[in-house]
């Protein structure tokens, strides 16, 4: 009784994995875009693939769509089985062939999935016929296009065997797209007739027919991903809630009224985010604002529509909006490279707009800023002409004389105009990490605009790092670091309102929490934080509500204005395409003067002749070792000095020394001792004749000194036969060119 149960239960195993495989390939893989839908019969215990339906000799679709498997009768599947199993698979040398060669000639059968793995080409189309590899249709190459071959398939992207076989296919229309049989396979059945393209051309009816040709089926249905239910029904649904950092609403973020204070408003650039009206600070009868992702996307101009003030400042402050600063010039920024090295390339890239026009202005030294602010102010400046920069007389014994050449007066001058806008009422805060200050007088007078033009300005004709940027400028500027959250510790220190909101923020209980929130109630209602505080823990929401309203709220539209000028050259787009390469020429202090530095800012140009190449290298060394003197404090001259001498730049630009800084050498001129010429006699006409001896040169140090070419910062270094020797030379020159500086009467 064990033995019969056993053999029945093997026995229904055996029979449930025939129902499983199709019964004309015998295989029970159920891939759609392989082999078509796998279609189960369980009345008639009928498995079948529809590709080898399609592709059968014998059997036809003589039914309706919803009889039998798509049109097929069971009877007629049945009688194909029957028909099929007479003939040899001539690759599996199996029963059940049941796809020929359509060619008469041609004796060859096989299962439908053998057929792939044998190279057969089924055609979807008119009779799907089906040929061998001898008579299956092949695709060329066109000879007359100068195409380079891919090297990679265009729907997965693999590398690809550039030889167009059974397994590769290309595009008939562009003739670039090349691509997997499976892969093409497989994008036809998820794109279905309507969406199946080329990759490339997106060319459809060539490139179908093409396809059909070659072997692959087109399911005549929509896209797979436009026949999933509901699938986009999230595109019908509307953001609904508010993402204001302090939701004021008492029914939550997610209620919307449909009138009203707590009506959600959804940002009018983005539409996904959203916020009541009262929760930011809006109009009753406000329907039009961006979100603060949206406004620093759009360098802030979204701001002015939402900012109360926007309709009344547009038309004072759009006075340069359209002037030769941002029409000209932003516009026609060179194309960098993607990833681009260092900020001094990227400066120098903006300097390539540059014109050898010139335009006069003069400085007093205490009043550089006034000459640069009336300077950005003329109607007719242009950014791109050199600034040719001349000291008064009153002031010129401040400077060297070298200050009235074009390079160093320049120099001095953005030097002079970056300190005196670090100092201005533009700015706040200790030194080297200032903030914007809001100044109602500067906003008139749209200062903003111009110490923002200035400093792009300064930047890109030479001048130094501006180096005094607090990590919260440059944030709210550039959102560099991307969503970095702004503190107490970020506002300008020793101010009324870090003052206050420092007190708020070191509240240790929630009495006097709203102890000093009593105090503070002036300041809390111009930020709209004058809200009731249940328990410390809302504390903290508070403080960054106050924090974002000191740095950022209040200063909109400074900060607009300050980017508008800093647009200037295009600087603005550089920096806010590469933010931390320039964060250290905005926010760090110039680095001391080292010997590495200097010495890495001069190329040596050696003699070709060997004999003064041999001269010529000790040089160096006596060169670098002075260098070092200079920075330990054991030479009489600075590294400030040297510069100075050699460049005309008293400190490296932050986009560098143009053109490169160059050393040559001033070799000696040798003599002859006494007694090298001797008199030998008279010779013809009586003349007298000499004989001279080899001469032994002598080496004079003596009166040799380093010569300097600041336009071209060429440096020329004596050849001395010491060390001794080079470093007194230098440091004379140099001490005398510096002493001899003219200074204030």
């Amino acid at each position: 009784m064990k033995k019969k149960a056993r053999r029945s239960q093997v026995a229904d195993e055996g029979s449930s994995n025939q129902e499983e495989c199709c019964a004309l390939c015998r295989l029970s893989d159920d891939d759609p875009a392989m082999f078509g839908e796998k279609v189960t019969l369980k009345e008639h215990k009928l498995s079948v693939h529809y590709f080898c339906l399609l592709t059968s000799c014998g059997v036809y679709q003589r039914g309706e769509e919803d009889e039998g498997v798509f049109g097929f009768l069971v009877d007629d599947i049945q009688q194909e089985i029957r028909r099929s199993a007479r003939l040899t698979c001539c690759c599996c040398k199996k029963k059940g062939a049941c796809v020929g060669c359509n060619v008469r000639s041609c004796r060859k059968t096989i299962h439908f999935p053998c057929g792939r793995k044998q190279k057969f080409i089924s055609q979807f189309t008119g009779l799907f016929p089906s040929y061998c590899p001898d008579h299956s249709p092949t695709q060329s190459l066109c000879v007359g296009l100068d195409l380079s071959l891919p090297q990679s398939c265009s729907v997965c992207l693999d590398s690809i065997e550039p030889v167009l076989c059974y397994s590769v296919l290309k595009c008939p229309s562009c003739n670039a797209s090349w691509f997997h049989r499976d892969c093409v396979q497989r994008q036809a059945h998820s794109a279905g007739l309507f969406f199946f393209r080329c990759t490339l051309c997106n060319n459809k009816d060539d490139f179908q027919e093409e396809m059909l040709r070659m072997g692959i089926y087109i399911p005549e249905r929509d896209a797979s991903w436009e026949l999933e239910a509901n699938a986009y029904s999230e595109l019908l649904e509307v953001y609904n809630r508010c993402d204001a950092l302090a939701c004021l609403c008492n029914d939550g973020r997610s209620h919307s009224a449909k009138t009203g204070w707590f009506e959600v408003i959804r940002c009018r650039l983005c539409g996904s985010r959203g916020t009541h009206r009262k929760c930011s600070g809006l109009k009753l009868n406000t329907s039009d604002w961006a979100c603060s992702d949206c406004t620093q996307a759009a360098d802030g101009k979204a701001s002015l529509v939402a900012s109360p003030q926007g309709g009344q400042r547009r038309s004072l402050l759009s006075k340069r909006h359209l002037s030769p600063i941002h029409s000209s010039v932003s516009c026609k920024r060179p194309s960098l490279p993607v990833g681009s090295g260092s900020p001094e390339d990227l400066l120098q890239a903006l300097a390539a707009q540059l014109r050898p026009l010139s335009v006069q202005v003069e400085v007093r030294r205490d009043r550089a800023l006034a000459a640069g602010v009336e300077l950005v102010r003329r109607t007719d400046f242009d950014p791109t002409h050199t600034l040719s920069v001349r000291f008064k007389d009153h002031w010129r014994t401040a400077f060297p004389s070298s200050h009235q050449d074009s390079d160093s007066a320049r120099q001095g001058f953005l030097k002079l105009l970056v300190q005196q806008i670090q100092d201005s009422v533009v700015f706040e805060g200790p030194e080297g990490s200032k903030n914007l200050a809001l100044d109602s007088q500067a906003l008139r007078e749209d200062l903003y605009f111009d110490v923002g033009c200035l400093l792009a300005l300064s930047l890109v004709h030479g001048g130094p790092p501006v180096g005094f940027f607090s990590r919260a400028l440059y944030q709210c500027l550039f959102n560099f670091p991307p969503n970095w959250p702004l503190t107490v510790a970020h506002m300008t220190p020793d101010t009324h309102s870090t003052r206050q909101v420092s007190r708020i923020a070191k509240a240790k209980s929630l009495d006097e929490l709203k102890e000093v929130m009593a105090a503070s109630w002036e300041y809390l209602e111009l930020a709209g934080c004058n809200r009731p505080i249940s328990s410390l823990e809302e504390r903290d929401v508070l403080v960054e509500d106050l924090v974002s309203f000191t740095l950022i709220t209040r200063m909109q539209l400074p900060l607009q204005r300050f980017r508008e000028g800093l647009r200037t050259l295009g600087v603005f787009d550089q920096v806010q395409l590469f933010p931390s390469e320039f964060c250290g020429v905005f926010c760090e202090a110039a680095v001391r003067l080292s010997a590495q530095t200097v010495g890495q800012l001069f190329t040596v140009e050696f003699s070709q002749q060997d004999d003064r190449l041999d001269r010529e290298t000790p040089i160096v060394t006596f060169w670098r070792h002075f260098l070092l003197e200079c920075e330990v404090g054991r030479s009489s001259i600075s590294l400030q000095d040297l510069l100075h001498f050699a460049t005309g730049a008293e400190e490296v630009p932050a986009a560098g020394l143009l053109p490169p800084p160059t050393i040559s050498f001033l070799h000696p001129v040798t003599s002859s001792p006494p007694g090298a010429e001797q008199e030998e006699g008279r010779g013809r006409g009586g003349r007298k004749r000499r004989k001279v001896r080899p001469q032994t040169e002598v080496w004079r140090d003596e009166g040799l000194f380093p010569q300097r070419e600041p336009n071209s910062k060429h440096l020329l270094l004596p050849v001395t036969s010491s060390y001794q020797a080079f470093k007194s030379s230098m440091e004379q020159a140099i001490s005398h060119h510096v002493h001899l500086l003219p200074t204030a009467s």
